[in-house]
C-alpha cells in the first residue's frame, strides 16, 4: 500500500520549486492487481489557478525523477506497477485545503461526510466559507449546516453558470497547433 502522507512530502517540493500548488495525491485502482492503478497528482498554478499541458509535463518529469530516485537508494514507495497522472483541478474541483474553502465561498459545492449528521451524509448548498477549521454550506431550504474540515470526506464544486463566470478562462493558445519533427536519418 502507497503512503500517500510520505508521497505527498516527496511531492509537494517538487512541486513549489516549480512554482505550483499541490491541490491533491491518491492513489486509485486495486492493490490487488485486478485493475490499473494510478498516482494522481493535482496541482495549481497560484496565478491561474489551472496547469497547462506544459507544465502538467514539467511537474510530472520532476516527481517521476525524484521518485525514481528515492527508489533506487532502498525506499519502496509504491508496490506494484502504477502510473502517474498530473492535472489542473479543473473548473469543478475537489476542495482539499481550508484555503479551497474560503476562496470559493458564494459557490455551489457538495460535501460527502465521514459519517452521518441529521441523517445525512451528503450536504449540498452554497458555501458559506470556512472559520478555523469549522466549514459552512447553506442547502436548498436555507438550513446552514457546519462541519469540521476533518469530518469532510471529499468536497467538489458543482458546475454552475456562475462559477463559469467566476473561472478565468483556461488557456488554449496553441491548442490548434501540431508540431511534428521529422526524425533525420544518421548519415
Amino acid at each position: 500500500m502507497a503512503d500517500l502522507a510520505r508521497l505527498t512530502q516527496i511531492i509537494e517540493p517538487e512541486a513549489t520549486a516549480l512554482g505550483f500548488d499541490l491541490v491533491r495525491v491518491i492513489m486509485t485502482g486495486s492493490e490487488a492487481g485486478d485493475g490499473e492503478r494510478a498516482l494522481q497528482i493535482m496541482a495549481e498554478d497560484p496565478a491561474t489557478g489551472q496547469l497547462l499541458i506544459e507544465q502538467c509535463a514539467a511537474l510530472s518529469r520532476a516527481v517521476s525523477a525524484r521518485i525514481d530516485e528515492l527508489e533506487e537508494s532502498g525506499e519502496e514507495l509504491i508496490e506494484g506497477n502504477y502510473h502517474l497522472e498530473v492535472s489542473s483541478p479543473g473548473i469543478d474541483r475537489p476542495l482539499t485545503r481550508p484555503k479551497d474553502f474560503g476562496n470559493w465561498a458564494g459557490h455551489e459545492v457538495k460535501l460527502a461526510l465521514v459519517d452521518k449528521i441529521d441523517g445525512q451524509r451528503n450536504i449540498r448548498g452554497t458555501l458559506i466559507g470556512i472559520e478555523g477549521d469549522l466549514v459552512t454550506v447553506e442547502d436548498k431550504q436555507a438550513k446552514r449546516h457546519s462541519v469540521t474540515l476533518e469530518m469532510i470526506h471529499s468536497a467538489k464544486l458543482i458546475l454552475t453558470d456562475a462559477l463559469i463566470a467566476a473561472t478565468r478562462p483556461i488557456d488554449t493558445s496553441g491548442a490548434d497547433e501540431v508540431f511534428e519533427e521529422e526524425e533525420k536519418a544518421d548519415d
